[in-house]
């Protein structure tokens, strides 16, 4: 298992009471005058996998976009490890210890995989790759994790060579560039084959027992019910439940508005 020690957060206001690594607070986003995300809360806990389950259109993405600084708040606050982050840029939800995945993977195709991963890296980014250099610490960071994937051996290969879940691999290995505490995951079993999708469930319990915590939107009910601790869900923009995969499964709410009744 790689060495994963959190990098400093940056300086932030600290929040009372908070106990939970991430949580999100009565949070509104609104596009004209379309409602995504309507008075939204729910908790992370350290330590724990928290999915975010609901059908298309539910508001997952715009959450987690909202967490991640790709969208600010229109009202409402986000908090993690007490700290509020609401409207932070990306680049400082990363700092803060936070690293995500997207639904559409971002691996660039004229790439290697090795330099895939290595983008990800703080000292690292963009410019040094462009300029045609590699920090040595950050090559054997990226070579680390590439092996904790499975990937090694495709190291100075084309990421264009790659399959689809292949790639999810290659994104999940860049988010742990940063030795990030908390790992959002954008679907990570969506258009992966049942052998890769085994690979990357043993490889977010093996991180998850070393203190990574997780927060997945993901489709699999299967995969969800299996792998979670806690599992929130949301229709129409709001939080109908959260609660343990045994509980979300008997809220007669959460069957009418997602599951289905039998």
């Amino acid at each position: 298992m790689p060495e994963l020690a959190s990098s400093p957060a940056p300086a932030a206001t600290p929040r009372a009471g908070a106990d939970a690594l991430l949580a999100v607070r009565d949070v509104s986003r609104d596009f004209g005058g379309v409602h995504a995300v309507r008075s939204c809360s729910f908790e992370v806990a350290r330590g724990s996998i928290t999915s975010l389950i609901g059908p298309n259109g539910a508001g997952k993405t715009t959450a987690f976009n909202l967490i991640g600084g790709l969208l600010k708040p229109s009202s409402g606050e986000i908090t993690f490890e007490g700290r509020e982050i609401s409207g932070f840029r990306p680049h400082r939800i990363t700092r803060a210890g936070i690293a995500r995945t997207f639904q559409i993977t971002r691996v660039i195709g004229d790439l290697t995989v090795l330099e895939n991963v290595v983008l990800y890296a703080p000292a690292q980014g963009v410019r040094r790759l462009l300029a045609g250099s590699m920090l040595e610490r950050e090559r054997e960071h990226a070579m680390q994790l590439l092996e904790f994937v499975g990937l090694a051996r495709l190291a100075p290969r084309p990421a264009s060579e790659l399959s689809y879940g292949q790639r999810k691999l290659v994104e999940f290995a860049g988010a742990l560039m940063a030795r990030p505490k908390l790992i959002m995951l954008d679907e990570p079993a969506g258009g992966v084959n049942p052998r890769l999708i085994e690979d990357i469930v043993d490889r977010i319990r093996g991180l998850n027992r070393d203190g990574i915590t997780f927060l997945i939107v993901e489709h699999n009910m299967d995969l969800v019910m299996d792998l979670s601790q806690s599992v929130v869900v949301m229709a129409h923009g709001e939080v109908l439940r959260q609660g343990t995969p045994a509980e979300v499964q008997a809220d007669a709410a959460v069957l009418d508005a997602y599951l289905g009744r039998a």
